[in-house]
């Protein structure tokens, strides 16, 4: 099995509640910011790495997606029953993805900075670390609403509570997604035994980012790409 992540996971089936009217008709991941579906900036942080396999899990509304991404060479694992969260979605979509630890992203974020993956990339340590999370400190988190989710310890290790927000991109290992008897899980399962085992770290992003989850997100997604400063 390769220590080294080479496939990408792009989280793109949800219903996009938060967005109320504006999914009404299409995906969130296809809503645009700055001239660009949302998906795309994923997508273009993601194509920088050169990864042997990009996939994208679908449910809501799909064939929009399916259009953008498969001309790019993004395969897809549609979620055509039910969605699966993104522990079930993970797991249904590891035949597309190898069984080695893999990137995960989240597909409703704008980054401003560094690419997240390739800085994840450098600072996996598989010797220590079952999952590495980049996470964004609450100042520096635009548009996101209430407290944050995590605190890390001198070497990074995560405890729940805290001012770092989860941005949404981690490398995981698969291997656990197996014992998981439930069809339909959040990764959060995974994430808690990891911790339990102190397996689990985060990785503070040195940018800036920002939750496009809420209609709100675009115009300060939109700032926020504008800005000359980082």
């Amino acid at each position: 099995m390769p220590c080294t992540p080479d496939a990408v996971m792009l989280f793109a089936a949800g219903f996009g509640t938060r967005m109320r009217e504006l999914t009404r008709d299409r995906p969130k991941p296809m809503i645009e910011v700055a001239g660009m579906p949302l998906i795309g900036h994923a997508l273009a942080l993601a194509e920088e790495l050169r990864p042997q396999r990009i996939v994208a899990n679908l449910h809501y509304l799909p064939e929009p997606l399916r259009a953008y991404l498969e001309p790019r060479g993004v395969q897809i694992s549609h979620e055509a029953e039910e969605i699966l969260d993104t522990g079930g979605g993970l797991r249904a979509a590891l035949p597309l993805l190898g069984n080695g630890p893999v990137f995960t992203m989240n597909t409703d974020a704008i980054w401003k900075g560094p690419n997240p993956l390739q800085l994840a990339r450098d600072a996996w340590d598989p010797a220590r670390m079952d999952a590495l999370l980049v996470c964004v400190p609450l100042a520096r988190a635009v548009g996101r609403k209430g407290s944050g989710d995590f605190s890390a310890d001198r070497e990074g290790r995560i405890s729940r509570g805290g001012d770092l927000v989860y941005g949404g991109v981690q490398i995981l290992k698969t291997d656990a997604l197996h014992a998981v008897a439930e069809r339909v899980f959040s990764l959060n399962v995974l994430w808690n035994r990891m911790a339990e085992n102190n397996r689990l770290f985060a990785l503070e992003y040195p940018g800036r980012w920002c939750d496009v989850g809420h209609p709100e997100g675009i115009t300060l997604a939109e700032d926020l790409i504008a800005a000359d400063d980082v």
